[in-house]
């Protein structure tokens, strides 16, 4: 019986880590990976090879992040269930031919990162062995187009390949031949300047990926099957699509940040929702500001192919009159050179949702019944020079669903009046750093309003609005009656606050966020008591030297103190509801005094409350800058000794007055001393003794 104790014991051990993996626990194994139900995760372990004794019935291995430099023929032998295997950030050089012959079920194999361009044709040999490899990532492995062309030349399986961080610099047609079932190419950051017809054999390809390259130019393009087009961060002057009026599957064309002169020319038919164009040259020239016109002048692009040369004619706006944009959705042209938009140019969008224009020389914007926009929920025209922004009178069907609408850094005095009664789901305004005022609500009867005021009273959707540096000058009467704002922002107006929060009590009830951020705020009382719903404070950069005592029973999440004149917070602080909800407060720059700092003590020992400018929070002490966290010890004791001087000093100054105050009450007792006792003597009745 004893000697079957320690077989028993063995097979319970065994039956207790099945148990365990049956439910989903991970545990170790003998090189120190850990197994989560088929994988077995050896991430960062400092492995030379692949450890043995691993289950030969995983689906997956991860291997990343180790130093592993050859995957030898005997690596693999057990793992014939092998469908996932990484092998990311190693320094693998080479991968025998049989490495794989044991796992040719391996559907991802990811080898970025490593050094395979030492050893790429026997790397390729081992590849060859995996008839149904649909995942494969080289990606960072120092791989020129010749060494790419190999390795992936016998993978027709393969639906999804990156190559990209190579040094690959030009494609033709025998890379990618043999790939007929690739869905997905990733090519971006190489330095590719040339392509030859590379992907014309690609059948499915629906996602290609070339960003971060050196294209120069993008000509006669005709992947009709493409779903999503990414070129950004390249050098494209131009984009010319085929004409053929073949229906192009494009979603999705990303052209930011390159070098566009013109609009590109597009597939005349498409499917296009998202036309990405940010950061570019762009502009358009059928008028130029100086008032001539360039509506008949076209531009000769001269293509040279080998040995022969082709010359396509473009005039410079005409052509994007033969492109169906019917479904787009995203358009997005900011940082250009755009300063007017052609006529009926959105008229071609009517599905369009967000239109950014912002960062342009935009000078005016029109809106009119002939482009609606009536699906556009965002439009962004901030950062240009906007003096006006026109609107047909009447026109009560412009903008119905937008919800954003951001006009700040224009030029902007004034909008069209009632702009904000068509767009009948406007939720956020965007206004700040224009020269514009808010209309008040007249407080005489008969008063005439400036016309040269935005009005957004009864705007009820509106929940959000930046008024920052506009210039408003002295709030007054009621500019936010019948809105349910949520956050106002009246940071840097130096003259719109007149010491009273009158003109905001429309908002008492709803307001949650409130900057107040360099407003020339100073000890001026101002009662915040009847925001009960404020949870969001910004009082920064102002000339407060008393902390506002009515911030005392607000239920605040946040509040910004910073750069202002306090010398210290009230000792009660910590006691205060309102610091019981605080989440966060900023207190720096401000003057406080290092011996008054009874109020910092307390807020550290707050639960919950954090300081992200604690580190910058300074004290003062004879002219020298202090940190209240540490505190030298001769500076605490002067303190302490400065407090018992000054209660001795309050001492010497009343001991005299009380000491004169009672010689004079003797004086004076003395003095009355004869008269008092006659006094008391015949009012009681007692006789004299003589």
């Amino acid at each position: 019986m004893e000697a079957l104790l320690p077989g028993l014991s063995l097979l319970l051990t065994l039956l207790a880590a099945g148990w365990g993996h049956g439910a989903g626990a991970a545990w170790e194994t003998s090189g120190g990976c850990k197994l989560v139900q088929s994988t077995v995760d050896c991430t960062g372990r400092w492995l030379s090879c692949v450890p043995g004794h691993l289950r030969g019935d995983a689906e997956e291995l991860l291997l990343d992040d180790n130093t592993i430099q050859v995957l030898g023929n005997a690596s693999l032998l057990s793992h014939h269930q092998l469908r996932h295997l990484s092998l990311t950030k190693n320094r693998l050089e080479l991968i025998e031919p049989g490495a794989f012959l044991s796992s040719q079920g391996l559907h991802v194999l990811s080898l970025a990162d490593n050094l395979l361009f030492t050893n790429y044709s026997l790397t390729a040999a081992a590849l060859s062995a995996l008839p149904a490899l649909r995942v494969l990532d080289l990606a960072g492995n120092r791989l020129t187009e010749d060494m790419v062309s190999v390795l992936v030349q016998n993978l027709s399986s393969l639906e999804s390949l990156s190559v990209a961080r190579n040094i690959i610099m030009r494609l033709d047609s025998s890379i990618f031949i043999n790939l007929t079932q690739l869905l997905e190419l990733n090519l971006e950051k190489n330095y590719i300047f040339e392509i030859d017809q590379a992907f014309e054999g690609l059948q499915k390809l629906q996602r290609l990926n070339v960003a971060y390259n050196y294209l120069p130019c993008v000509v006669e393009f005709s992947l009709t099957q493409l779903r999503v087009l990414n070129l950004s961060h390249n050098v494209i002057e131009w984009f010319l699509a085929l004409e053929i009026d073949d229906l192009f599957e494009l979603e999705v064309l990303d052209l930011s940040h390159n070098r566009l002169l013109f609009f590109p020319v597009l597939p005349r038919q498409s499917k296009l929702s998202s036309l990405l164009l940010q950061d570019n040259q762009l502009s358009f020239y059928q008028r130029l500001p100086n008032g001539t016109s360039l509506a008949d002048i076209t531009v000769q692009f001269l293509l040279v192919d080998g040995n022969s040369t082709n010359i396509t004619t473009v005039n410079l706006w005409d052509e994007i009159c033969h492109s169906n944009l019917s479904s787009l959705r995203l358009l997005d042209m900011s940082q250009n050179q755009v300063w007017y938009l052609p006529e009926r140019f959105l008229a071609q969008m009517p599905s369009l949702t967000h239109l950014k224009l912002n960062q342009n020389c935009l000078e005016t914007f029109h809106l009119s019944e002939e482009d609606p926009l009536a699906m556009l929920m965002e439009l962004d025209l901030s950062q240009n020079q906007l003096a006006e922004l026109g609107a047909e009178v009447g026109a009560r069907d412009i903008l119905p669903n937008l919800q954003l609408f951001n006009l700040s850094t224009n030029r902007l005095q004034v909008l069209p009046p009632g702009v904000f009664t068509y767009t009948r789901k406007i939720t956020t305004v965007d206004l700040s750093h224009n020269r514009v005022d808010l209309c008040p609500q007249p407080a005489v009867t008969g008063e005439v309003e400036s016309p040269l005021c935005v009005d957004i009273r009864g705007v009820q959707t509106l929940t959000h609005l930046s008024l920052a540096g506009c210039g408003l000058q002295g709030l007054r009467g009621h500019p936010f009656q019948g809105t349910s704002l949520t956050h106002l922002d009246l940071s840097h107006n130096h003259h719109a606050l007149s010491g009273d929060l009158e003109w905001l009590q429309d908002l008492a009830l709803t307001l949650q966020v409130l900057s107040l951020r360099n407003t020339s705020l100073s000890s001026t009382p101002m009662d915040f008591s009847a925001f009960n719903k404020l949870m969001h404070l910004d009082l920064s950069g102002n000339s407060l030297t008393t902390f506002p005592t009515s911030l005392s029973i607000l239920k605040l999440h946040s509040l910004d103190l910073r750069d202002n004149l306090l010398p210290a917070l009230p000792p009660d602080v910590a006691r205060t509801l309102l610091v019981r909800s605080l989440q966060e407060v900023y207190l720096s720059q401000n003057p406080y005094n290092c011996c008054t700092l009874g109020w910092w003590d307390a807020l550290q020992e707050v639960e919950g409350l954090c300081v992200p400018d604690g580190q910058e929070v300074t004290c003062s002490f004879s002219s020298h800058t202090l940190s209240p966290r540490a505190l030298p010890g001769a500076v605490l004791r002067s303190c302490r000794w400065r407090t018992a001087n000054l209660a001795l000093l309050y001492l010497v100054l009343a001991l005299p007055t009380c000491l004169t105050i009672l010689v004079a009450f003797v004086v004076v007792f003395l003095m009355l001393k004869e008269k008092l006792l006659k006094m008391v003597k015949s009012r009681c009745g007692v006789s004299s003794p003589h």
